[in-house]
């Protein structure tokens, strides 16, 4: 192993309850292009709708594209658990890579305990998570 991706698999589709045109990996390839990354090395899978169809549709681009193991699976440090044990089930082999870690202001202030509207979208990545870890469990 050289220490370096041969590919680079994008895999989302658009997720919102009301669907656009809009492609998540669409968007990530064209940005790729714009850092001069080959088209050759990219791989998309555009049409998965949440982590589940993430990891089933990835599987077949791979196996397509006859690429070995092992994957980076690269997503939010928030999200990797659920992503990793998704992934783990659909029995690809990937080593994690989190990012985007998400990190607070350790000192209070006043300011925390006057209602803030942005608190509300904190806790919908919350409890989409847990809902999405409850469900992955029963499956």
């Amino acid at each position: 192993s050289t220490g370096k991706v041969s590919h680079i698999l994008i895999t989302s589709g658009n997720g919102n309850l009301l669907a656009s045109k809009f492609k998540e990996a669409d968007w990530a390839k064209s940005q790729l292009r714009l850092l001069n990354v080959p088209d050759s090395l990219i791989l998309i899978e555009d049409q998965s709708r949440n982590t589940l169809e993430n990891a089933a549709f990835s599987k077949k681009v791979l196996a397509q594209g006859h690429l070995q193991p092992p994957y980076l699976l690269i997503t939010s440090a928030f999200h990797m658990r659920r992503a990793l044990g998704i992934f783990n089930r659909e029995k690809i082999p990937v080593v994690p890579y989190p990012c985007n870690y998400i990190a607070g202001n350790s000192r209070i202030t006043i300011f925390d305990f006057i209602p803030d509207p942005g608190v509300f979208n904190g806790w919908a990545m919350y409890i989409k998570e847990v809902v999405g870890s409850v469900v992955n469990r029963f499956r």
